[in-house]
């Protein structure tokens, strides 16, 4: 007879991957997902494999579930700058308040203990290529919009408010203010911005 799973899969990855979030990779063991869980190793092992094929597993689910949505809704937002704006708005909310503050981002976490695992170096660098992406998308609204100074160039600016979004998750796992990262994104993006009026 075929084995018969005795627990939903798609729940027990969920609860993985929220711990890895929270607590990080290297101090998230088997043990706390079996207790957390309720399921066995055994099972877990039977299922996903090892710890280190568990957490590839959560953090893909991670950038499809979380990640990819957002990214999505930046992409094909029309605003241009109220977009990104916007999109870092609800970033520092999301890192700062409810249920998951001080959490950061499973992602930008695992970009500091990715050690040599080309596996989740790749999920890493997909992510990297759909946030890149999203803001490269939004750039070129602004510039068709003539929001940008002459002097930006949306390449360029694409990366480093990509960097800017690492910086804000994990800032804001180690405690920082939401007033201060909001600032700081508003000084970001109003650089980019053209200049209505000369600075004497």
């Amino acid at each position: 007879m075929p084995d018969v799973k005795h627990f939903d899969p798609d729940a027990a990855l969920d609860t993985a991957m929220r711990l890895f979030w929270r607590r990080g990779v290297s101090a998230t063991g088997v043990q706390d997902v079996v207790t957390a869980t309720g399921v066995n190793r055994s099972s877990l092992y039977a299922t996903f494999g090892g710890k280190r094929d568990l957490y590839l597993a959560a953090l893909r689910r991670y950038v499809d579930q979380r990640s990819r949505p957002a990214l999505r809704r930046l992409a094909d937002d029309p605003r241009g700058l109220p977009a990104i704006t916007d999109f870092f708005g609800a970033l520092v909310e999301a890192r700062c308040t409810g249920e998951h503050a001080r959490w950061g981002c499973l992602v930008s976490n695992a970009h500091t203990g990715a050690d040599d695992d080309p596996e989740v170096r790749e999920v890493l660098r997909l992510h990297h290529e759909l946030l890149r992406d999203a803001m490269r998308a939004a750039l070129a609204r602004a510039r068709a919009a003539g929001e940008l100074g002459p002097a930006v160039d949306p390449e360029s600016a694409a990366d480093v408010l990509a960097l800017l979004a690492y910086g804000v998750n994990l800032r804001s796992r180690a405690g920082a203010d939401p007033k201060s990262l909001t600032q700081t994104v508003a000084t970001a993006v109003g650089s980019l911005a053209t200049r209505t009026e000369e600075v004497p």
